[in-house]
């Protein structure tokens, strides 16, 4: 079987987390952010927010399983969702569906949402890999061929499958570490935001005072 490559320069570290139920929103806020071309890519075709609102309406998150990754403000950067098929005689089989926004490009967070998909997807009995994909949407095919994909186009709309290995004691703690590591991560990124958002409040409460004072008759 193929396992995704990896490249031998060291990398650092990017906190990609499990995103629960209670991220629902800010998934819908992600993808609604994604400009009208990148909508076309991700569903394949020009989603209004309606549709993305329903799209996200109905994640399994019991079933399926969405990874994301946030910046210092707690937005969601850039987000992927490994779909697992409903039908038991494909149970060994998943899809993959990823998006990145615009301010976010060129950092590679499309290639590691990948690799940490197929991390899971091998961990959790996943022996085959699908995108479903527009042919026009070559970052996202180029991401599949360089894990070492087969990709099969018909058309305008392309195919790609990955065989994955069995999962090792290694690719089960290697997913427990960054998992870990990114839930530290989010709960230190969300007390920084708490911290900074208070006290912004002082200091306008600050200005509010000092403004009375210079307006208050003497």
């Amino acid at each position: 079987m193929v396992e995704t490559k990896t490249s031998s320069a060291p990398q650092v570290m990017v906190p990609i987390r499990s995103l629960g139920v209670n991220h629902r929103a800010r998934i819908a806020r992600h993808l609604m952010a994604l400009e009208p071309h990148d909508r076309y890519l991700r569903f394949g075709f020009s989603a209004n927010d309606a549709q993305i609102q329903r799209y996200t309406d109905g994640l399994n998150f019991e079933r399926d399983e969405i990874f994301g990754i946030y910046n210092r403000r707690l937005d969601l950067i850039a987000m992927a969702h490994l779909a697992f098929s409903a039908d038991a005689e494909l149970a060994a089989c998943a899809e993959f569906g990823v998006s990145v926004l615009a301010s976010a490009r060129g950092r590679g967070y499309g290639a590691r949402l990948f690799d940490r998909a197929a991390m899971h997807a091998r961990n959790e009995g996943v022996s085959r890999m699908f995108i479903h994909a527009l042919t026009e949407n070559t970052p996202m095919l180029k991401i599949a061929r360089k894990a070492g994909a087969t990709v099969e186009r018909d058309g305008s709309e392309s195919e790609a499958h990955l065989r994955l290995d069995p999962a090792t004691l290694d690719s089960r703690l290697t997913e427990l570490v960054e998992e870990q590591f990114a839930q530290a991560d989010y709960r230190i990124k969300v007390q920084v935001k708490q911290f900074w958002d208070v006290l912004a409040q002082v200091q306008t409460l600050r200005r509010d005072v000092q403004d009375a004072q210079r307006i208050a008759p003497k």
